[in-house]
């Protein structure tokens, strides 16, 4: 049987053993949307999935992270993103690809570079004084980028460098963004620099709810072509993120769903429901979940 276009893009860019980097903003997300094709692309050639977003930040936590802490039923966010780091490399084992934990600062805790002359006292009462997002659903959802963030930009940018060199060919997996996590976002521009050949993935479960209303892959002249190898797989290694998924699935049913990626293609991204289901709509997922 023929393979489909997405299996022959992957398999005649990893043909020569060539390495495939997986840029997960956040310690799950790569499992969540990639975890099937890592089963697949990890038995072909060498993968590797670098997690940015690796690292929380000491009390005092703003409303949007205390609303995450309660979700996860936790009290402290280091502590969390211990086991956190913990749960993600088990689950990076059992696909038996490589990992890196990068160390940045996750967005709900992400604290501006200088803090505004005179605000330091008050911002002990009033942590959101000092972060780059202040709130969840009027800042880090919003799909937008903060001009804060311009190091931490750079930093991504200089993690593909590290791990993909220029001359070594290979395959960058980016978020597409869906949902609107301005840390996702970052990834994604981050590969869009990069000068890599770059494959985006649609952000699952956040893709059941809301669509690629930024209208990025559209303008990249993108087409979706779903995976649906290994997905029996998939149940196991999301339930692997025992701190995610309660405020993830509510009620505990993970919705089996086709993987979407999206390739360079002389055509249009087209609408499907794993790309997103009504445009122009944000995901509704569990406030400060990321």
């Amino acid at each position: 049987m023929a393979d489909d276009p997405l299996t022959s893009f992957v398999r005649t860019v990893l043909g020569s053993g060539v390495p495939m980097i997986v840029l997960s903003p956040h310690l799950d997300d790569a499992v969540l949307s990639c975890g099937a094709l890592l089963g697949w692309a990890g038995r072909r050639a060498p993968v590797t999935v670098a997690t940015l977003f690796t690292e929380a930040a000491p009390p005092p936590y703003a409303l949007c992270a205390r609303q995450y802490l309660r979700q996860t039923r936790a009290r402290d966010a280091e502590e969390l993103f211990a086991d956190r780091r913990e749960e993600d490399r088990q689950v990076l084992e059992l696909l038996d690809v490589d990992w890196r934990h990068i160390g940045l600062v996750d967005g709900l805790f992400r604290r501006r570079p200088r803090t505004r002359p005179g605000t330091e006292r008050l911002s002990r009462l009033l942590p959101e004084l000092a972060l780059v997002y202040p709130t969840y659903r009027m800042h880090l959802s919003r799909g937008r980028v903060s001009a804060y963030d311009a190091e931490t930009l750079r930093a991504v940018g200089e993690t593909v460098d590290a791990l993909l060199p220029a001359r070594s060919g290979g395959l960058v997996l980016a978020p597409l963004g869906v949902g609107g996590h301005a840390d996702h976002v970052l990834v994604r521009t981050a590969a869009e620099r990069s000068g890599r050949p770059v494959v985006y993935y649609s952000d699952f479960p956040y893709n059941q709810i809301a669509a690629d209303d930024d209208g990025f892959a559209d303008r990249h002249r993108l087409v979706a072509r779903a995976w649906e190898r290994g997905l029996d797989r998939k149940d196991e290694l999301i339930r692997g993120y025992r701190t995610q998924t309660d405020a993830l699935f509510p009620g505990g049913r993970i919705p089996r769903a086709p993987e979407v990626y999206l390739l360079p293609g002389a055509g249009t991204a087209t609408a499907s429901p794993a790309v997103g289901r009504r445009p122009g709509t944000r995901a509704r997922t569990a406030e400060g979940v990321s």
